[in-house]
């Protein structure tokens, strides 16, 4: 007697053992799957990127990654990556589009036909079977920025606005809208220059610039990259020419806190990785969502400037 009731404890805890897990690996496995593509994870936007998706992974319990290829050059390097993506059947693909949208739309029409959707981020792209955009639009972002030099200038002022490519439809729109802005209050566009390398890296623009329009009062730059690279020059000169960016990076808010520059405009990366994780969630349940979705333009001041060092370095910890 005294054997079997030590054996009858042994049997129900091995039994209970085996349920716990019948119970846990059917869960593990109806998590959904969604991949996040992005163009780089060697710079710091991205990074802040990465951390706000990885947060909604952990959030809403999703089995999630994201990835970016070895280089951004070739473009053969994206469209490449897309394909391996595709042969791991994902419930969802979040993606930064890359300039040329004529060698992604083709693979995008493969994820179309297996029903997966496509959410697009950061960057927009003309494409009518997207499922959503999450991100900022980028109009809107180069008006607040125009608006905010326009705010340290008097009319008749001349400006310079340093911008990615031609070929960059996000680069563009940031360009065009700082412009009208700026045109409209009477400050004068007297240049506008390209400001990346054919590797996507900052090119140094500004000394030239300087030199052809020494009365230069102001710049817009539709990146913190961009932006930071002209400072460098403006520095360097001894020059005090407001600078405005678009991403409220790290070092960028760095130059506000010390009094270097007094404002810049910031998109949220953070926000943009989180809430495009999150709304494919919501379709992969069957839920329906705004085919745009904005996640704003932010003003960053001496005053907020140590709030939003805090939480770059927290995030990206």
């Amino acid at each position: 007697m005294k054997k079997r009731w030590i054996v009858l404890p042994i049997v129900v805890f091995s039994l209970l053992t085996l349920i716990s897990f019948a119970v846990r690996f059917p869960k593990e496995e109806n998590k959904p799957k969604i991949i996040v593509v992005v163009p780089r994870l060697d710079i710091e936007y991205w990074k802040i990127f990465e951390s706000g998706a990885k947060k909604a992974f952990h959030e809403f319990g999703i089995d999630g990654k994201v990835i970016a290829p070895d280089s951004v050059s070739p473009i053969s390097n994206h469209t490449n990556m897309l394909k391996k993506v595709l042969k791991q059947q994902p419930d969802a693909l979040i993606l930064v589009p890359i300039d040329d949208p004529s060698t992604t739309i083709p693979v995008l029409m493969e994820y179309k036909k297996k029903r997966i959707p496509v959410f697009l981020t950061s960057r927009d792209m003309e494409w009518e079977y997207k499922t959503a955009y999450i991100g900022t639009d980028n109009t809107v972002l180069g008006e607040t920025a125009g608006r905010l030099l326009g705010s340290m200038l008097q009319p008749g002022d001349q400006v310079a606005i340093i911008f990615g490519s031609l070929e960059d439809r996000t680069m563009i729109d940031r360009k065009n809208g700082a412009k009208e802005v700026l045109e409209d209050i009477g400050i004068e566009v007297v240049t506008e220059q390209i400001g990346y390398n054919h590797f996507g890296n900052p090119k140094p623009v500004m000394e030239s610039i300087l030199q052809t329009y020494p009365n230069i009062k102001g710049v817009v730059a539709t990146s913190d990259r961009l932006a930071l690279e002209a400072l460098k020059t403006i520095e360097k000169d001894e020059l005090k020419i407001p600078v405005i960016g678009t991403d409220g990076t790290i070092e960028m808010t760095k130059f506000i806190k010390t009094g270097k520059i007094s404002a810049t405009t910031a998109q949220n990366p953070y926000d943009m990785g989180y809430q495009s994780v999150e709304q494919a969630q919501k379709v992969i349940k069957g839920g329906i969502i705004a085919k745009r979705i904005d996640t704003g333009v932010d003003i960053i001041t001496k005053d907020n400037a140590k709030e939003r060092l805090n939480f770059l370095k927290d995030v990206l910890h």
